[in-house]
């Protein structure tokens, strides 16, 4: 159980549990990088992993955190390479194992030994991550649109496709200029180190499918995704196949899905809860 105390702890009583404190964020230490976190709320520990070019203040903004605070020690985490954690150059750093780490890092910070796990998009992947090298340390899963089946690689071509693009360009650019057109994470972007976006997207791009793995990693599993977004099919037809939890939202593409906030809460607070 998190100590529903911590967010009050002063900066040297913090440190005594391993944590450094500046102003609301928190600390803990993976493979040599700082990873920065929030903490709100009361009850049993949840991590909240926000998508590419997020970080975790994103799910207040959405309207997640307070509604899950009133029921769950709330762990909100910035991505590595973004806000306020560290931000490796390398993509090996943020390999899937090293995903896993650095959230078993805020755990061990917090002195949670297990929590209930939430990520959309790139948090989903580090869900899956988690979910494989330390199920032992979840409660659940769950996990919003992306494909456990092959990962990012599934929509490189039609993404390319579709924006006119030849079959070999580079998609990074591509997602970079998309996501700058919303000044919530063009602020993110504005803020990053530009090589470190560029290792995190090539680890993300390049991460296998891990459904295998996931399958059989025996923690219990909700996934949802719009029917818009590219990878609906994937997560669906994973989910039928393993016997995890699935919901579609109508009408939602991969951004939509994340901007449901109160449809999909209402759907996933009663498996939290279970």
């Amino acid at each position: 159980m998190v100590d529903s105390r911590l967010v009050r702890l002063s900066p040297g009583a913090a440190a005594g549990r391993g944590l450094v404190e500046e102003e609301r964020v928190f600390f803990a230490r993976s493979n040599g990088f700082r990873v920065g976190f929030e903490v709100c709320g009361d009850g049993p520990p949840l991590v909240l992993h926000p998508g590419m070019f997020q970080v975790g203040e994103h799910w207040a903004r959405a309207g997640y955190t307070a509604p899950l605070a009133e029921f769950h020690t709330v762990i909100t985490v910035d991505p590595l390479g973004l806000g306020a954690s560290g931000a490796p150059q390398d993509p090996a750093d943020y390999q899937l194992a090293r995903r896993a780490e650095y959230v078993v890092a805020v755990l061990d910070a917090v002195g949670a030994d297990r929590a209930a796990y939430w990520g959309y998009s790139l948090g989903a992947l580090t869900g899956y991550a988690v979910a494989v090298h330390a199920p032992e340390r979840l409660t659940r899963l769950v996990a919003g649109g992306f494909d456990p089946l092959d990962g990012f690689g599934s929509v490189i071509g039609p993404m390319l496709r579709a924006s006119g693009l030849a079959a070999d360009a580079d998609p990074f650019p591509l997602m970079v200029q998309g996501a700058m057109a919303d000044p919530e994470l063009a602020a993110v972007i504005g803020a990053a180190d530009p090589a470190a976006l560029r290792a995190n997207f090539e680890a993300f791009s390049r991460a296998p499918g891990v459904h295998a793995e996931l399958a059989g990693c025996g923690v219990e599993m909700l996934l949802y995704a719009g029917d818009g977004d590219p990878w609906h099919e994937p997560v669906r037809v994973f989910a039928e196949r393993s016997g995890a939890g699935f919901f579609s939202l109508r009408g939602a593409d991969h951004l939509g899905g994340w901007g449901r906030s109160a449809e999909v809460l209402a759907r996933v607070q009663p498996f939290l809860r279970e």
